[in-house]
């Protein structure tokens, strides 16, 4: 039997998806993947199971050190999206990323789907799914350069660039946004990102305020 505020709801907002999403963004090196690991790693039980944490698809080879991700070749990945395998794709760094489309079906279900995201992907992502919440994820120069390095991928050259690259975007968020400073202990910022899963989760699952 349907919920009569649940079809209320979806005639007031087109967008009929019931569960949260949270988009962690933030520059290079600020440890957004450590911290949804770690977020990951505490969920357990009726948590756990309301939460799922998105695997993206990447037009680059995994390099065993940070995110693990499916890869695709960039013609089959366009060719992909032409067959709506994602739910959400943006490009960035020359590269394409996607989100399978069974985020839709978690989200509709009434999950909280957690997501490393592009900023500029936020608009799309706000304009499909109604309950979003973004995480910003930021860290001292020095210590997002000092993990930059640790990857292996970039010259410091290229590393400085990017570093520049992302200081000139980080007034371009767009709000609201929680924003997490991953400069002290694994813990600290883990803490701080569940949180704001939870709180996301808790949001949508609220009674809408007419």
């Amino acid at each position: 039997m349907t919920d009569a505020s649940t079809v209320l709801r979806a005639r007031l907002d087109p967008r009929a998806r019931q569960g949260a999403f949270v988009a962690v963004v933030g520059p290079s090196g600020a440890g957004k993947d450590t911290l949804m690991s770690y977020a990951r790693g505490r969920l357990s039980g009726a948590d756990g199971h309301a939460v799922h944490f998105a695997r993206r698809v990447i037009t680059r080879a995994p390099d065993g050190g940070t995110e693990d991700h499916d890869t695709l070749s960039a013609q089959a990945f366009v060719e992909a999206e032409a067959n709506g395998a994602f739910a959400l794709s943006w490009v960035a760094h020359g590269l394409h990323y996607g989100l399978p489309a069974v985020v839709d079906d978690k989200i509709a279900a009434g999950a909280t789907v957690v997501a490393n995201l592009s900023r500029t992907a936020i608009p799309a992502l706000r304009a499909r799914y109604r309950n979003v919440a973004v995480a910003f994820v930021t860290a001292a120069p020095a210590i997002r350069a000092a993990r930059l390095a640790a990857r292996g991928r970039e010259t410091q050259e290229e590393i400085l660039a990017r570093l520049a690259r992302a200081a000139a975007g980080e007034d371009e968020i767009p709000a609201p946004v929680n924003v997490i400073r991953n400069d002290d202990t694994l813990e600290a910022g883990g803490e701080a990102l569940l949180a704001a899963i939870r709180m996301a989760g808790e949001l949508a699952r609220a009674p809408l305020d007419l």
